[in-house]
């Protein structure tokens, strides 16, 4: 694909009959305004989007855009590899934050008690997007993330919102902590990147699976047997945006607009109607944010 064509966003696909909402996605990493993005993705029955902080400034601006705009819900977290940047520094500025000396404990402390903070506000529906990594983090990093991933749960517990975990190769010590911590009542597997036997164990504890446009990849028949036995009641759809963008668009700029694409796949996978999917879909997320 030549660089200027993977610059360009997709065309509006074929509008859903059933409004949904993007579940989970990141406008402050898209192009355009907030305005734009969201007047497109209602354009094709695309009516909320939950706007989701992977940091402390973006989880800040998160609260702020769901304030000012009636069809955002923001959730708030400070994302898994966020945690050992702050704790251990983050010499190469890989993060939107630059270059950064370590913190400590300390500092992720603090961090921390300031998403507690916004996570009170009413506009912010999740604590999110929070869990392990370990695709990006070394074991030098794990310890931090544990620490955070815990806070983060009695941070949902404490003000009754959802839980909104990233899982990147990371299973079974995600799985370990919850139950451990004790899960909050509602907790989502944003991206969810686990097998059928995973879903099943989600399932019998309630755990919502929400499924992005890598469930499209030709690689990703694993995730398509997951969804496959995902309960209907149970499924979320999601863009993560500006990331993952379903085929036939892989590679290019990801916007909530393009959910009808995941939609219409999953519905495929689930060997159910379009139509069938986008109510369950817009009742499960609506149920989940409290919206």
């Amino acid at each position: 694909m030549a660089k200027k064509e993977k610059d360009v966003p997709p065309p509006l696909p074929e509008p859903l009959r059933v409004p949904v909402a993007d579940s989970h996605t990141h406008l402050d990493m898209q192009t355009g305004t907030v305005e734009e993005a969201l007047a497109k993705a209602a354009s094709v029955g695309v009516t909320t989007v939950i706007q989701v902080g992977c940091d402390l400034a973006g989880s800040r601006w998160a609260a702020e855009t769901a304030a000012a705009h009636p069809s955002v819900w923001a959730t708030v977290a400070l994302h898994p590899n966020e945690a050992p940047r702050i704790v251990l520094g983050d010499p190469d500025g890989w993060s939107r934050q630059g270059a950064r000396e370590p913190g400590g404990d300390t500092a992720l402390d603090a961090a921390l008690d300031e998403i507690a903070v916004l996570a009170a506000l009413p506009q912010v529906r999740g604590v999110g997007e929070t869990g392990l990594d370990y695709f990006r983090t070394g074991p030098e990093g794990m310890a931090a993330q544990e620490r955070s991933f815990r806070r983060h749960i009695a941070i949902a517990k404490d003000h009754g919102k959802a839980l909104v975990i990233h899982d990147r190769e990371a299973h079974d010590d995600v799985l370990r902590v919850l139950a451990e911590e004790g899960a909050p009542d509602t907790v989502v597997f944003h991206c969810y990147s686990g097998d059928a036997a995973m879903a099943k164990i989600c399932a019998e504890r309630g755990y919502y699976m929400s499924f992005a446009g890598n469930v499209t990849f030709k690689n990703a028949q694993p995730l398509r047997d997951a969804l496959a036995v995902a309960p209907l009641d149970l499924v979320l759809v999601e863009t993560d945006a500006p990331f993952l963008t379903p085929v036939p668009y892989r590679g290019r700029p990801n916007a909530p607009y393009l959910i009808p694409l995941t939609l219409r796949a999953m519905a495929e996978v689930k060997g159910v109607p379009e139509d069938t999917l986008a109510t369950a879909v817009a009742a499960n997320t609506a149920r989940v944010f409290g919206y």
